[in-house]
């Protein structure tokens, strides 16, 4: 097998796992979450705005507590994460199934509940009983709100599309035979359920997520916080992508519950008052760092591409594109470039097109580990917030600095390319023109 065929083996297989239930599920209901995160964010960005003498400002006209209704809001929207998830996920998954979505949300909603630890230890060491601790609601529960999705959303489309339960007669409204059309997969998503938080409980005295976090979610956290896994993460975006795979869908599918969670025990160490620049616990690789400082222009930085074309491009249809795709460009839409260019298997641009967001990655890991950047908490921007003003809100002058940075030296890599594929297209609008005389 030569080098051509291996590489459509390996684009093929990523296409097919592109499209499998659980991978778009994930996708579409990380999608669902974005009001709540970003929502939450603003508030969370008013109380802690990186602005010097922003908290005595505010304290002077609303009081001393006047952070207190932001961080209700946050409670709200972050510390929910897990319950977001799991009823968006399981309603996405059957949803596109073109079954009752809301009826397995409930039931995922319902198990998800059943598995929770229901104690909290206070300050005082006392034990408290019948409550849903906010720390297994937020982040450190995604990945059991998962896990939770895909099991109950399996087990009611099969039960669904196989008729397994009580079969109501065509005359009894729709809302009511779908009441009971979910009696079975309810009673069988409820007996596993019972099951596993018997296990948990009488054999290793815990709970499923307490016991998922400690075995799939720490490591898996770790594995994405290192250099290697954040070059893999950006290189894959951008590989997929030239190949015509929408490269952030497929691969956030997989990491952006991690990612997310990196941010949210971040902003754990913030709440405890600890600072994040030079503190070992702290984690770089989260989800700002692809969104924001990676993907300045969009997927491949391609801002800088858009920069370079203006500088340099003579033929009249990469000026043209250039022209039409900055002010897109500058709101993070790069679809102009790449499909107008087009960067799809263009042999051109695929080195850059992978090589650039590398860059300004290990850029911003360096700026972080030097402390001149400080790591990500829980504040995310719009996805559309124009770079530098994006890395102000985030983390003040510094993050304006680094997006700055990260733009100067994708536009420096991206020159040459251009020249050589103006030259190209130059040659063809010459070609053109001798024809038609």
């Amino acid at each position: 097998m030569n080098k051509e065929e291996m590489f459509n083996k390996f684009l093929e297989v990523m296409n097919n796992f592109a499209q499998l239930k659980a991978v778009v599920a994930v996708k579409d209901g990380f999608i669902m979450t974005t009001p709540f995160t970003i929502c939450g964010s603003l508030f969370l960005l008013i109380a802690c705005l990186p602005i010097p003498g922003w908290g005595d400002m505010m304290a002077g006209i609303f009081g001393p507590n006047w952070q207190a209704p932001m961080w209700t809001v946050c409670g709200g929207t972050f510390n929910l994460l897990a319950i977001i998830v799991v009823l968006s996920i399981t309603y996405k998954y059957v949803a596109n199934e073109g079954l009752d979505g809301m009826t397995a949300a409930g039931l995922a909603l319902s198990s998800y509940v059943m598995l929770m630890p229901t104690e909290v230890v206070t300050e005082a060491g006392e034990k408290v009983g019948g409550v849903l601790p906010m720390g297994w609601t937020g982040s450190n529960g995604v990945i059991t709100a998962i896990i939770i999705s895909f099991a109950v959303s399996y087990i009611y489309c099969f039960c669904v599309k196989n008729h397994i339960g009580i079969k109501m007669p065509d005359s009894v409204p729709g809302g009511v035979a779908r009441a009971f059309e979910a009696l079975t997969p309810g009673f069988l998503v409820f007996l596993l359920s019972s099951a596993l938080w018997a296990a948990c409980h009488f054999m290793g005295e815990t709970t499923v997520p307490e016991l998922i976090f400690k075995m799939i979610q720490v490591p898996l956290q770790a594995l994405s916080d290192t250099l290697a896994g954040g070059i893999t993460i950006v290189g894959l975006q951008s590989l997929l992508f030239w190949a015509g795979i929408h490269g952030p869908n497929v691969v956030g599918g997989v990491v952006a519950p991690l990612l997310l969670a990196n941010s949210m025990d971040n902003q754990a160490l913030l709440d405890a008052g600890q600072s994040l620049v030079g503190n070992p616990a702290a984690k770089f690789i989260t989800v700002q760092i692809n969104d924001v400082f990676v993907k300045s222009g969009g997927c491949g930085l391609t801002l800088g591409l858009i920069i370079a074309g203006l500088m340099v491009a003579k033929s009249e249809q990469f000026k043209s594109l250039t022209k039409i795709a900055m002010v897109p460009g500058l709101f993070n839409i790069n679809e102009p470039i790449i499909f107008g260019l087009p960067i799809v298997f263009n042999p051109y641009m695929m080195i850059p097109f992978i090589i650039v967001p590398i860059v300004a990655l290990v850029v911003t890991w360096m700026a972080m580990y030097i402390g001149f950047l400080s790591p990500m908490g829980a504040i995310q921007v719009p996805w559309t917030t124009p770079p530098i003003i994006a890395g102000l809100l985030l983390d003040g002058w510094q993050g304006a600095v680094i997006q700055i940075i990260n733009l100067v030296l994708s536009t420096i890599i991206y020159l040459p390319f251009i020249k050589g594929m103006d030259k190209s297209m130059l040659a063809e609008e010459a070609e053109m023109e001798n024809a038609e005389n």
